[in-house]
């Protein structure tokens, strides 16, 4: 059996030009719309248009400028870390903890943890954060 593009089933895939089209918005002709238009001016005479006052120029207004505000940039706080050697399981859970320079008691740990479970155990570095008291 061929699928027939024509047929009310539509791929949702598809976007040709069966899609529905935005309309545009026009505006209304009400008489809100009419209403706005200018009202009527009233028209002069040459020499009256000579007499009438020169249009004043709209002034520039010379105000003093706000002074900039400066944002004050905050720097990272610096957190001190140290090393130390973590044995976690296969589920990357942590088992054991050792410092630094333990790191042969730390891959003892390990086998010994592997040799009496199912699971392996392995080391790998951990750091963390220092607490100052």
């Amino acid at each position: 059996m061929s699928r027939n593009r024509s047929s009310s089933v539509r791929n949702p895939l598809f976007h040709g030009p069966a899609m529905a089209q935005k309309a545009e918005k026009r505006p209304s002709k009400d008489a809100s719309a009419t209403a706005k238009k200018k009202p009527a001016t009233v028209k002069q005479s040459p020499v009256a248009k000579k007499v009438a006052a020169p249009k004043k120029v709209a002034e520039k207004k010379v105000g003093e400028k706000k002074a900039p505000v400066k944002r004050k940039s905050r720097s990272a706080k610096v957190v001190r870390m140290k090393a130390f050697w973590g044995v976690f399981n296969q589920s990357l859970k942590r088992v054991a903890l050792f410092d630094f320079n333990e790191r042969k008691e730390a891959d003892k740990k390990a086998k010994d943890l592997t040799a009496s479970g199912k699971s392996p155990h392995f080391v790998q570095p951990v750091r963390e954060p220092v607490v100052l008291e």
